[in-house]
């Protein structure tokens, strides 16, 4: 069972998401408005928030940019009507971790929460180092030789997915499956800009470009 919280402003679709997490066997919470959602979601407790990016007052993408500026890293899924590529790529730059279109299929949803969740948990009580880097999932903190370095939710994510992955060579559509969740739409210059800054941030031998393939994680 997971602790939910559901951000909508449309009365019906949110009494039919609430019921129909409830049916899964989490405990769901809903509110309607950006201001509330941005409160609630910097509370301990929460194993997901899945956030309508429509809403009253402060949209989605405010409430995903604050939360997660906040230190806040309870994973995230955007509702969105949205249909526009740079719009859902600008939500995943901004924190999320998945986004759903509306109008969606309950059982995709489901599908995608049970994904997000999976991930997550699994994560939640792994240490992983190599070299002087040390990445503590849970915390979603990341140190070399002992200092903090502050990493951008999809630099943290793309980190974890070659950790987990040593003497690897993965193709950018592998590293999108294991970083975003497949599905999911992210054009191969917005992972290479992603992987440039992830080599500022470690020492770039790390990462090794191999021609036509695309990257080896060696520790």
């Amino acid at each position: 069972m997971a602790r939910i919280l559901v951000v909508e402003d449309e009365p019906d679709i949110a009494m039919l998401l609430a019921d129909d997490l409830r049916l899964e066997g989490h405990q769901v919470e809903v509110v309607a408005d950006g201001q509330a959602a941005a409160e609630r979601g910097r509370e301990s407790g929460w194993n997901l928030i899945v956030l309508d990016v429509m809403l009253p007052g402060k949209d989605g993408f405010d409430v995903c940019r604050e939360l997660r500026k906040a230190g806040v890293r309870t994973p995230i899924i955007l509702l969105t009507a949205k249909s526009h590529e740079a719009e859902k790529i600008m939500g995943l730059d901004l924190g999320a971790d998945d986004y759903v279109t509306k109008p969606f299929n309950p059982r995709e949803l489901r599908a995608r929460i049970r994904a997000v969740l999976r991930r997550t948990e699994g994560d939640a009580a792994e240490i992983v180092r190599f070299g002087d880097v040390e990445v503590a999932p849970a915390r979603a903190e990341v140190r070399v030789a002992g200092k903090l370095v502050e990493m951008t939710p999809m630099e943290f994510r793309l980190l974890l997915a070659f950790a987990k992955n040593p003497g690897h060579v993965l193709s950018r559509d592998r590293l999108i499956d294991l970083a975003w969740g497949r599905d999911t739409y992210i054009t191969d210059r917005a992972v290479d800009a992603h992987i440039v800054n992830l080599r500022r941030k470690i020492d770039p031998r790390h990462i090794v470009s191999v021609r036509g393939m695309g990257y080896r994680f060696d520790e």
